[in-house]
């Protein structure tokens, strides 16, 4: 009898350890050094919409932040933007890449109790250089069969991770903490999709969930994914 599950695939940012409230807490400081200029709804709108913009030029992470920060701040001072100010705007960007891996409630019960009887795969947009060091900080790395830094998240992304080495998407489950890059695409893919939501999340990645799917599952963290994989498997 084939197994209903032979792979499971995990997000990293926010789903296994902390990563969204540094972006805040710097886009915080971003609007405290402009302040003079425009109102912090402003100022976090249009640091969105560069966000936004420039995601197909730096992709995502803390440098295409960090430059979308310094472009956002010569817009709304109309080229008068002083260097000092850029240069707070770059050591915010390199404090956050310094900040301490704090892993998530259950994140490492959860791996030490999959591993070696599933296939765990680690699946994460990003820069390849930060998510290569908060993976290695994190302690995590040793639990994963695979680990998979992306550019986005696509159907094709998953069917492609899913498939390797023979395996069946369909026996397969991802686990994040973004409706929109982890659950709806793994979904179209033909696998499972158990959305952990975090208090913070990037408004891009919000998505309505897909109540009525079949394969869709939410849960408050991970300290019941064992028992949703094993009752799924059968």
């Amino acid at each position: 009898m084939t197994r209903a599950l032979t792979t499971i695939g995990f997000d990293a940012d926010d789903t296994l350890w902390q990563n969204e409230q540094f972006f805040r807490m710097t886009e915080a400081h971003f609007v405290e050094l402009l302040a003079d200029h425009a109102h912090k709804e402003v100022l976090t709108q249009r640091l969105l919409d560069a966000e936004k913009r420039n995601l197909g030029h730096y992709g995502f992470g803390i440098k295409g932040f960090t430059l979308s920060m310094i472009e956002t701040a010569i817009e709304v001072t109309e080229g008068k933007v002083d260097a000092q100010t850029i240069a707070k705007l770059l050591a915010a960007g390199r404090e956050m890449l310094r900040h301490p891996v704090e892993t998530l409630p259950h994140a490492t019960e959860a791996l030490e109790a999959l591993a070696g009887r599933y296939r765990l795969v680690l699946i994460t947009k990003g820069d390849l250089f930060d998510q290569e060091r908060k993976l290695a900080a994190s302690g995590l790395g040793e639990h994963f069969d695979a680990v998979e830094i992306v550019s986005d998240k696509s159907e094709a992304t998953y069917a492609r991770i899913f498939s390797a080495g023979g395996h069946d998407p369909s026996a397969a489950m991802m686990i994040g903490s973004s409706l929109k890059s982890d659950v709806l695409p793994a979904l179209g893919a033909g696998s499972w999709g158990v959305y952990v939501p975090h208090e913070l999340t990037w408004s891009f990645e919000h998505a309505d969930k897909p109540q009525a799917h079949p394969r869709f599952r939410e849960m408050p963290d991970l300290s019941g994914l064992t028992a949703l994989i094993n009752e799924i498997s059968g």
